[in-house]
């Protein structure tokens, strides 16, 4: 059995120490049909850390699509999604983590949705994943909440706990959904410094959302869909400065119609 300090070691910058990276992630010509309708069409994509990935687009281009996709939540209609790296092939947990808009907690106390998920990716014995679930909690400064009932908690520290749970797994790549919609200014500052700690220790972040203040803030590097094709791909400042699509473009000025 590892010991809680070995189990949640972290090689600094990139996968856990000692472990070959599962990245790039390639997609190649993905399609996704439901319904009678393309929803994805054609996405050519290739994904590599430790840059911090911001998937833009209006509501229905296919970006929460595309995050479901790249976890495994969803197959392809057609195309292919691959983890080429080296480490792909390792048997044992998880080595990628999603977290949604609205987190999907356990009804139990905040420490026992963290132990829960180490038990789950078959991390430690009992006292292990303990300690391990400390730890996030001290991280990330929710051990006050720690005895109390997961779903009682407001919307930020529902969201904030359901980041320190995919934390604690260690991932190597974090995809987040639309990680801060609906949440005051305060409880947005807290997680965007939270994927601030993901993206300082190495792990590759993916992440959707509305609000291109945060883009702005967050982003190395922006991914543009419309109608479920990747328009433009460019470094976030480029992106911003000077879209080289119209559609980006009509976007970024608000008039780009629904």
């Amino acid at each position: 059995m590892r010991s809680a300090r070995s189990a949640g070691a972290r090689a600094g910058n990139g996968p856990m120490r000692g472990e070959p990276t599962i990245l790039p992630l390639r997609l190649s010509g993905v399609c996704y049909e439901a319904g009678g309708r393309v929803l994805l069409d054609g996405l050519d994509l290739t994904l590599n850390g430790p840059s911090r990935t911001v998937i833009l687009g209006h509501n229905g281009a296919g970006k929460s699509l595309t995050l479901r996709l790249c976890h495994g939540l969803l197959r392809p209609t057609r195309g292919r999604i691959e983890w080429l790296g080296p480490g792909a092939a390792m048997a044992g947990r998880s080595r990628h983590a999603m977290v949604f808009q609205r987190p999907v907690l356990l009804r139990r106390s905040v420490r026992a949705n963290l132990v829960h998920a180490l038990s789950l990716a078959g991390i430690g014995g009992r006292g292990t994943r303990r300690c391990l679930a400390d730890e996030a909690l001290e991280r990330f400064r929710l051990t006050d909440l720690a005895d109390r009932p997961a779903r009682v908690l407001s919307g930020g520290e529902q969201q904030r706990l359901a980041l320190a749970r995919a934390w604690v797994l260690k991932p190597e790549v974090l995809f987040l959904d639309e990680p801060t919609a609906n949440l005051d200014p305060a409880a947005t500052r807290a997680v965007e410094a939270m994927i601030d700690t993901f993206h300082g220790e190495g792990v590759k972040v993916v992440m959707t959302t509305h609000d291109l203040g945060q883009a702005r803030r967050l982003a190395d590097e922006i991914l543009f869909l419309h109608a479920g094709r990747l328009v433009e791909r460019a470094a976030a400042r480029a992106f911003f400065e000077s879209p080289q699509s119209p559609e980006a473009a009509a976007f970024l000025a608000g008039s780009l119609s629904f």
